[in-house]
């Protein structure tokens, strides 16, 4: 009995676990690529934050909403990005109470380094698994991405 538990200690092996782990560990490689790259502010949960920021930028209320977290947790996180002059706070035009997160010029060149390792990734990716095996994967993840 001991032996059953000892070997499903880390629960059933399913989709969910791989996909989970497989974006783990693409997030470790890009955060370290981009603290390598001269970001050193760069970390998994501001990482997750600036990638629900588009290049437009959004209000800091649609912010909290689209995460899914707790007002605080953002308000942190958004602070110490402002403070490294990533993200900045501007006067919404359409709500005077309301703030409007964009990048600044220090967050847009993150972005563009960002973009380049995303692809550097991928093209790792398309060499560790062949093309047709990436075309298949990309093609799957995303009609998983659908809500059908």
């Amino acid at each position: 009995m001991v032996k059953q538990l000892d070997d499903n200690a880390a629960g059933p092996d399913h989709v969910g676990i791989r996909l989970w782990s497989a974006y783990e560990a693409w997030k470790a490689e890009f955060v370290h690529a981009m603290v390598e790259a001269g970001h050193a502010w760069f970390t998994p949960s501001r990482a997750t934050l600036l990638g629900f920021v588009p290049r437009t930028g959004l209000r800091q209320s649609d912010l909290i909403a689209r995460m899914g977290i707790s007002k605080q947790a953002v308000q942190q996180l958004v602070d110490g990005l402002e403070g490294e002059g990533v993200l900045e706070r501007i006067a919404d035009p359409d709500d005077k109470r309301g703030r409007i997160l964009r990048h600044t010029q220090k967050g847009r060149a993150a972005l563009d380094d960002a973009d380049r390792i995303k692809a550097e990734i991928e093209t790792r990716y398309r060499a560790r698994l062949g093309e047709d095996r990436f075309r298949l994967l990309f093609e799957a993840l995303g009609e998983l991405q659908s809500r059908r």
